[in-house]
C-alpha cells in the first residue's frame, strides 16, 4: 500500500456542474428570463406546468411541488395522517432527512438494518421487526439509495401484510424503476429533492411529492401553503414550503434530458465495473480477499447511479490518498443516522444494527456525473490500484 505523494496534474471533480450548464445553458436562460417576465415567482404557471410534467415523468397521477425534498417527505406523512404516537420504519442508513422528516410529523421513527449487498432497506428485517411488535407501527419509509430503488415486491408485501403506508425516500432516484415501474408510483406518495447534487437538478433547493391518490394532493397543497386553500384562511397549521417559478423554469428544461444523462451514468457506471475488475480490485470467488466490493444491483431495478458507490478496504486512507491525485470522493454515509447524537433519547447502541454501522466505516462514492470521461474514470481505478499496489 502506498501512501499520497504527490498530486496529479488533472484533477477528476466528485461533480462538475459547469460541463451540464454548458450544454443547456441558452435554454436556462430563456426559461429563468421567461419566469421573470411573468412576474409571477412562486408557484404560478411555471410550477403548475412542472407538475404536470413530473408527474407523467414518474407514471403518477399528480405531481405537489415544495421548498425541497426534506419538505416532501413530510408533506406526504403529514398530508396521510400520521402524527403523534404513531411510528415509522424506515432506514438508518441515509441522509438525515429520512428519519428527521418523521419527527417532524410528530411521529417516532424506527431503523431496520439494510442489506449489505445493496445497502438498502432489508425486508426479511422489516418483516422481523413487525412480527416481533407492529403495534403503533403506521408507515414504511424505504429509501432508493444512491439511485436503485428497495426491494419493493417484499416491502409492498409487507405494507399489505400489516396495514402500513408505504411513502418512499425517492430523493435520490428520478427516473429509476423497479420491474418497469417507476420510482415515484410505488407507494402511497414519493418525496423527490432537486438539489443541485442531484441527477435532476434545480438552481438552489426544491422538491416534488407524487401519489395517486387525489385527496392526499389537495391536502399536501394546503399543508405547503400554511395550511389553507384560500390565503388568509387556515384549516389546519402547515408550513411555507411552495416552489419557486424559477425553480420550476430550470426543472422543465432538464427534465427532456434526463433519460439520456442517466443512461450516461448507466454507462460510466458499467465502465468503473470494468475497469476495476480488470485491475483485479474487485472480489470474487477466486479473489476473495481484493480490496474493493462492488455494490449489487437487483434483477428487478434499473439503476441510475445518483452515487456510483463502492465498499472498500482502509476507506479513509484511500480517500486521503485519491485527494493528492486530485481525484474527488465522498462518503454517503459516515455515520447511520440510530447513531446520531440528536437520537440517542432513541435508545439504539453500537452494535444493535451491525450491517449499517459496518457499511458508515468502508463506503465510498467515486465521481459520477452524466459529462465524466473515460479517461477520467481511468485515472480514478489508476489511483486506486496504485494505492493497493
Amino acid at each position: 500500500m502506498k501512501s499520497a505523494g504527490h498530486k496529479a496534474t488533472a484533477d477528476v471533480p466528485m461533480l462538475d456542474l459547469s460541463r451540464q450548464y454548458a450544454s443547456i445553458r441558452d435554454e436556462i436562460l430563456a426559461a429563468v428570463t421567461r419566469a421573470c417576465d411573468s412576474q409571477r415567482y412562486i408557484l404560478g404557471d411555471e410550477a403548475v406546468a412542472f407538475e404536470h410534467e413530473f408527474a407523467a415523468l414518474c407514471g403518477s397521477a399528480d405531481a405537489v411541488g415544495c421548498a425541497s425534498g426534506t419538505d416532501g417527505l413530510w408533506l406526504a406523512l403529514a398530508a396521510a395522517g400520521i402524527g403523534a404516537g404513531d411510528s415509522v420504519i424506515t432506514t438508518p442508513f441515509s441522509f438525515f432527512a429520512t428519519a428527521s422528516s418523521i419527527l417532524r410529523a410528530g411521529a417516532k421513527p424506527i431503523f431496520v438494518d439494510v442489506d449489505p449487498e445493496t445497502l438498502n432497506l432489508a425486508p426479511a428485517r422489516l418483516e422481523e421487526r413487525l412480527k416481533n411488535a407492529s403495534q403503533g407501527v403506521r408507515a414504511v419509509m424505504p429509501v432508493h439509495l444512491y439511485g436503485q430503488c428497495a426491494d419493493m415486491d417484499g416491502i409492498d408485501r409487507i405494507a399489505a401484510e400489516f396495514k402500513l403506508h408505504v411513502v418512499e425516500d425517492a430523493a435520490q432516484a428520478v427516473g429509476a424503476t423497479w420491474n418497469g415501474r417507476r420510482a415515484g408510483s410505488l407507494g402511497l406518495a414519493a418525496a423527490f429533492s432537486f438539489y443541485p447534487t442531484k441527477n435532476l437538478s434545480a438552481f438552489g433547493d426544491a422538491g416534488a411529492v407524487t401519489t395517486n391518490d387525489a385527496r392526499l394532493a389537495e391536502r399536501m397543497r394546503s399543508l405547503r401553503n400554511h395550511g389553507g386553500k384560500q390565503r388568509y384562511y387556515h384549516d389546519e397549521v402547515g408550513a411555507n414550503s411552495r416552489l419557486d417559478a424559477i425553480q420550476a423554469a430550470v426543472l422543465r428544461v432538464k427534465m427532456p434530458h434526463l433519460a439520456r444523462w442517466n443512461d450516461a451514468r448507466r454507462e460510466h457506471a458499467r465502465t468503473y465495473g470494468r475497469l476495476l475488475t480488470s485491475a483485479g480490485l474487485t472480489r470474487s470467488g477466486a479473489n476473495s480477499t481484493a480490496p474493493v466490493v462492488l455494490l449489487k444491483t437487483l434483477p428487478g431495478a434499473h439503476h441510475i447511479y445518483h452515487q456510483y458507490v463502492i465498499r472498500v478496504r482502509d476507506r479513509d486512507k484511500l480517500r486521503a490518498f485519491l485527494s493528492e491525485r486530485g481525484v474527488g470522493s465522498e462518503i454517503y454515509y459516515p455515520i447511520p443516522l440510530h447513531l446520531q447524537k440528536c437520537f440517542a433519547y432513541l435508545g439504539y447502541s453500537p452494535g444493535d444494527l451491525p450491517e449499517s454501522e459496518r457499511a458508515a466505516l468502508d463506503v465510498l462514492a467515486l465521481p459520477m456525473f452524466a459529462e465524466l470521461e473515460e479517461n477520467e474514470q481511468r485515472h480514478v481505478v489508476e489511483s486506486i490500484a496504485e494505492f493497493y499496489s
